[in-house]
């Protein structure tokens, strides 16, 4: 007896192969991130995915994408009430290292790179910089570029070996969190003096 499936409208059927490979990266790390493993996962073949995205770098590249969209508009908004006084700059710090380690983007940016898939950070890194284009106006004498790059930075390399490195050096796990967040208040602080 077979089952029917729910057709999908092309959209719809790319937004649930996203929210199963995304569920496959936090549950099973970025190796798990397969058109087969995806499609076995939304009850579709692979075929259809292949269609949908073109390979499994082309559906990583898509995840990684989807991601860094919405983590960077919720660090954008972040940063604006920070700058208004409205949030604490620790909140930025936050979302960042959340981005590389519970939403998984650092270990998939690691396992692409590794994997010689280079060309999916793409959309990482044109969401970045799409952030701090936003962010610089008005702002241009801020150093919003260095600022972006050693947070991304430390949160990338915390999200891979912050914890283990913390424990060696028998520091709380957390340290480099509680680090970028008071760097992150003092600049903030200087750049936009409260009255």
């Amino acid at each position: 007896m077979s089952i029917a499936r729910k057709r999908l409208n092309p959209e719809e059927s790319r937004s649930a192969a996203l929210a199963a490979a995304r569920r496959l990266l936090l549950r099973d790390g970025p190796q798990a991130v397969t058109l087969k493993a995806v499609a076995a996962e939304i009850g579709r073949t692979h075929a259809n995915l292949l269609h949908h995205f073109g390979s499994a770098a082309g559906l990583q590249a898509e995840l990684a994408r989807s991601i860094a969209e919405r983590v960077t508009g919720s660090i954008g908004e972040a940063v604006e009430r920070a700058r208004a006084g409205e949030a604490d700059a620790g909140d930025i710090a936050e979302m960042t290292f959340d981005a590389f380690s519970s939403e998984g983007a650092g270990a998939l940016a690691a396992w692409m790179i590794l994997s010689g898939n280079r060309d999916a950070l793409n959309p990482i890194l044109e969401s970045i910089r799409d952030l701090v284009g936003h962010l610089k106006v008005g702002h241009e004498d801020r150093h919003v570029d260095e600022t972006t790059l050693w947070l991304t930075l430390l949160a990338l390399g915390d999200s891979l070996l912050g914890p283990s490195i913390a424990e060696a050096l028998e520091l709380d796990g957390d340290t480099a969190r509680k680090i970028a967040a008071k760097r992150l208040r003092s600049q903030i602080e200087h750049a936009h003096p409260r009255e």
